[in-house]
């Protein structure tokens, strides 16, 4: 502390001044880099920074459009994540590993589903509806907060459900690895897990604008690795995040948001927006995609062949332990070329692709509080939805097929989800060659065999128990 004139005390604050300097008006000019950003941004997780130059630096980078950098973006996320709460990721990841259940290409580790919000459209909880159903066969870690533009947001709708809701404040670092032991489904709510964001809450209230913030919501799960792509010599083990499917709510935003999750080393993810300027797959008509689709790497191939077993592969992979879907190998040669690469797609998506019926987004969008948007969750998990919410069902139904999809789950040629489950995979294949159709079948079964509503329920009575400990 300092003291000011006038004998108040203030905090002692990092500046930034320099680097404001620069970022106005041309920071491709004055050579800024998304290294510098990212730091400066760090400042405001400790509040170190001052409102003032806060205020300053987001406001920089929104008016001249470097928050919507592909770079910025991973850079900011990378320090937005490494000021969480810490969490005991060995332990969550032998949580998960004695339940891990991999299916086609799916590897049984945990998946996301989450939008920027801001579409202005107020559409159903889509993706926390989405995630649950999800959870009948994937394991989720659905990041959300409060609603920020809209009137219901994921954890307004979650704290409303009935008969009991569960407390969301109960999930925190400390009790992850018990909750993923009892369920498929977590929900991290951002203020548990991100405790530092409340430094600028203030700032962004009197902004009046979206700024860079409103877009790292959906990069910085807490779960997710911040080592890069380009680490090779004693790698880490990966992300606990193994697919994610982003919304944006601007077709602006898909390229950026696609890019940044390649550099920030993800493999399986899929951004979309809907062509009204929708954060989720519109049941309206098109959805524009950016996928990341891993192949396997020529240059891996040709220079040790096909079988990592060989003596020319031997030198780089500790053959001892290694595995395809190994997560902890390592390597010896620092030139050596990835086993895999990453690469974008982009493709669109229409709701026959799905198999299903056009609906207007008036017929999912009512605008409805937490409270009766709880309701309609609860109805379409026990398989009671009125009839005049059917497109409500539809387009969850949709938006949970590209998670399934993405995860790698629907590559499987069999199928023996339980019971309810005729065992007849849908092959069909739609733009960006997914298996959407067969998403579908996939969720429909976590609705009619009841085990989604199974995870939900488990999740609800494991943070009930701890929250009432």
């Amino acid at each position: 502390m300092s003291t000011a004139a006038g004998g108040e005390q203030t905090e002692d604050f990092v500046s930034i001044g320099p680097l404001l300097k620069r970022l106005w008006p041309s920071p491709g000019e004055s050579q800024v880099t998304a290294s510098e950003i990212a730091l400066a941004l760090s400042h405001i997780f400790t509040n170190s920074l001052s409102p003032v130059q806060t205020g300053a630096l987001l406001t920089a980078l929104h008016f001249t459009g470097w928050d919507i950098r592909a770079d910025v973006l991973a850079k900011c996320a990378e320090v937005m994540r490494e000021a969480a709460a810490p969490v005991d990721k060995k332990a969550v990841r032998e949580a998960i590993a004695s339940k891990r259940r991999k299916e086609g290409k799916y590897r049984g580790g945990l998946c996301d589903m989450v939008g920027t919000g801001g579409d202005s459209h107020n559409t159903f909880n889509v993706s926390t509806t989405a995630s649950i159903l999800c959870s009948s066969l994937l394991l989720i870690a659905k990041h959300g907060n409060r609603a920020s533009t809209s009137k219901s947001g994921s954890a307004d709708i979650l704290k409303h459900a009935q008969p009991s809701a569960p407390i969301l404040e109960a999930v925190k670092p400390s009790t992850l690895p018990h909750i993923y032991a009892q369920t498929n489904y977590a929900f991290l709510f951002a203020p548990v897990f991100h405790p530092g964001m409340r430094h600028v809450a203030a700032v962004r209230k009197e902004l009046g604008w979206r700024t860079i913030f409103n877009l790292l919501g959906p990069l910085s799960n807490p779960l997710e690795s911040t080592s890069g792509s380009k680490i090779k010599k004693s790698k880490p083990p990966p992300s606990l995040i193994e697919a994610r499917v982003l919304g944006v709510a601007r077709r602006a935003l898909g390229r950026p948001f696609a890019e940044s999750l390649l550099l920030s080393g993800a493999k399986k993810g899929l951004v979309v927006c809907g062509a009204e300027e929708l954060d989720e797959i519109s049941c309206a008509g098109p959805t524009y995609c950016w996928q990341l689709v891993e192949r396997p790497n020529p240059a891996y191939h040709k220079k040790y062949g096909s079988n990592p077993h060989s003596s020319a592969a031997a030198s780089r992979v500790n053959v001892n332990t290694y595995d395809e879907d190994d997560e902890n190998y390592t390597t010896s040669d620092d030139e050596a070329p990835p086993k895999t690469v990453v690469e974008i797609e982009e493709f669109t998506l229409e709701p026959r692709d799905f198999g299903m019926d056009v609906h207007p987004l008036s017929s999912v969008s009512p605008g409805r509080s937490p409270a009766e948007n709880a309701e309609t969750l609860m109805s379409l998990l026990s398989n009671t939805l009125a009839k005049d919410l059917s497109p409500v069902q539809d387009f969850v139904l949709m938006n949970s097929a590209a998670l399934f999809v993405v995860s790698g789950i629907c590559e499987a040629e069999t199928s023996s989800m339980g019971d309810g489950d005729e065992g007849e995979v849908v092959k069909e294949r739609g733009p960006g060659g997914g298996r959407w159709k067969e998403g579908v079948r996939r969720a429909t079964w976590a609705i009619s065999s009841g085990k989604a509503k199974e995870e939900w329920g488990k999740f609800v009575e494991v943070t009930r128990g701890i929250g009432e400990a």
